[in-house]
C-alpha cells in the first residue's frame, strides 16, 4: 500500500461543472466496485471547481481506484494535454499521519 496523493490541474478549456460531473461519475464507478459505505469511510479528496483542481488520497484501495478511474475518465474526456497530474508522497509531517488515521477512526465510529 502506498501513501501517494494525486493532484489534478485542469486548463481553462475544461468547464468547471463538467469537471465535477466527471468526478461524480468516477465516484459512482468506485462505489460500484467497493460499496457506498466503504467509499465514504476510505476515500479522501478535495475537488475545487473554482481553481480547477482535484486532490485524491490514494493511500487506500478505494482511493487508488478512484484516482485511476478519474484519471481515465478525465484524460479520455478532456484530452491528456488538458489535465496535469502530479503525484506526491507524504512529507513526514505529523499532520499527515493524523490525516491517514481518520478513516480508521471513522470506521470505529469515532467522531472527528
Amino acid at each position: 500500500m502506498t501513501h501517494d496523493t494525486y493532484k489534478y490541474r485542469f486548463d481553462e478549456s475544461v468547464p468547471a461543472q463538467e469537471l465535477e460531473d466527471t468526478f461524480m461519475l468516477a465516484m459512482l464507478a468506485v462505489e460500484s466496485l467497493h460499496g457506498r459505505s466503504r467509499v465514504r469511510m476510505e476515500s479522501r479528496f478535495n475537488l475545487d471547481k473554482a481553481r480547477r483542481t482535484c486532490v485524491i488520497d490514494a493511500s487506500t484501495d478505494v482511493g487508488s481506484d478512484l484516482a485511476r478511474i478519474f484519471t481515465g475518465f478525465a484524460t479520455k474526456e478532456y484530452g491528456e494535454r488538458s489535465v496535469l497530474i502530479e503525484r506526491t508522497q507524504p512529507s513526514g509531517c505529523a499532520c499527515a499521519s493524523k490525516h491517514r488515521a481518520a478513516p480508521a477512526a471513522a470506521a470505529a465510529g469515532v467522531a472527528l
